[in-house]
C-alpha cells in the first residue's frame, strides 16, 4: 500500500485533510447560526476556524507542505492570545511568533481489511441520549464532554461508535469519519474504553478499527496519534506515515 515516498506523501495529505475535515465537523455544531461556514475555511493548503474553535480542537490545520507559518498564524484570530497549530507536516518553526510545541505524534495508515469480522457488542451512536452517555464516558470526568454536541449525528460522513454492556453502560468507544478531497480514507479518533470495560485499548482500537470498516468498506483507515494509542493502533495493523507537531499559544 506504501510502497514510495510519494505514496506517503500522498496519505498524508489524505490523512491531514481528513482530520481537518473532522474538526470542521464538530466546529459547524458550535456554530449553528453561521450555517455551512460555521465549519471554517478551507483554502490556500489550510484549514482554519471561523473564531475561537471549541477545546482540545486547533485553530488551524496544515493540509500542504507548502503551507507557511506566516499563513497559518495569519488565519488565526489571537484574541484571545490562547491559539494553536496542527502542523501535519512538521515542517513549521513557530516558536519565533511566540508559540511552543504542544505535543508531537504520526499519522497511521491500515489498508482495509478484505474479510468483516463479527464485533459483538458495537453500534453507532443514533440519538442524542446515546451521544450523551458516549460523551461522559470518554470524558472521564475531565469536563470536556460538551464537544460532543447532538448534530453531529446529523453528519452523514460522521459515524460515533460505541461498544455496551447489556446494561447499556457505554464500555468503549471511538469516532469514524469519511472523506475523499485527496483519496477516499476513514479517519478514526477518540478511541477510549472505560474502567468497566473487560478489554483494554488494544482491543478496543481493533474492534474500533474494524467497525469502522464495515460501515465504510473498501477505504484505509487513518489518523494519528502518540504514546499509548499509537502503540495499540500499530500492534492491530496500522502503519505510521510520519510526523506531525501541534504548535500552542498560552
Amino acid at each position: 500500500m506504501i510502497r514510495t515516498a510519494t505514496d506517503r506523501r500522498t496519505w498524508i495529505r489524505a490523512a491531514a485533510w481528513n482530520n481537518a475535515e473532522w474538526c470542521a465537523a464538530v466546529c459547524r455544531t458550535h456554530r449553528q447560526d453561521l450555517g455551512p461556514a460555521g465549519g471554517g475555511t478551507f483554502a490556500r493548503g489550510l484549514w482554519s476556524s471561523d473564531g475561537t474553535p471549541p477545546p482540545l480542537y486547533p485553530d488551524v490545520v496544515t493540509l500542504d507542505p507548502a503551507a507557511t507559518g506566516a499563513q497559518a498564524v495569519a488565519r488565526i484570530e489571537l484574541t484571545p492570545a490562547t491559539a494553536s497549530v496542527k502542523d501535519s507536516f512538521d515542517c513549521l518553526d513557530l516558536a519565533g511568533v511566540g508559540f511552543s510545541p504542544l505535543f508531537e505524534a504520526q499519522w497511521i495508515i491500515r489498508a482495509p481489511e478484505e474479510r468483516f469480522r463479527p464485533v459483538p457488542g458495537w453500534s453507532v451512536v443514533r440519538d442524542a441520549d446515546g451521544l450523551a452517555a458516549w460523551a461522559t464516558a470518554w470524558d472521564g470526568g475531565q469536563g470536556y464532554g460538551e464537544i460532543f454536541r447532538s448534530e453531529l449525528l446529523d453528519q452523514q460522513d460522521v459515524a460515533v461508535l460505541q461498544a455496551r454492556d447489556r446494561d447499556g453502560r457505554v464500555l468503549a468507544g471511538a469516532v469514524a469519519n469519511r472523506s475523499a478531497t485527496v483519496a477516499g480514507v476513514v479517519g478514526l479518533s477518540n478511541v477510549f474504553v472505560t474502567e468497566a470495560a473487560e478489554r483494554g485499548l488494544l482491543e478496543a482500537w481493533a474492534d474500533a478499527s474494524a467497525v469502522a470498516g464495515r460501515h465504510w468498506p473498501g477505504l484505509p483507515v487513518v489518523g494519528y496519534e502518540h504514546g499509548e494509542d499509537l502503540d495499540s493502533a500499530l500492534t492491530q495493523g496500522f502503519d505510521t506515515l510520519g510526523p506531525l507537531k501541534v504548535w500552542i499559544r498560552w
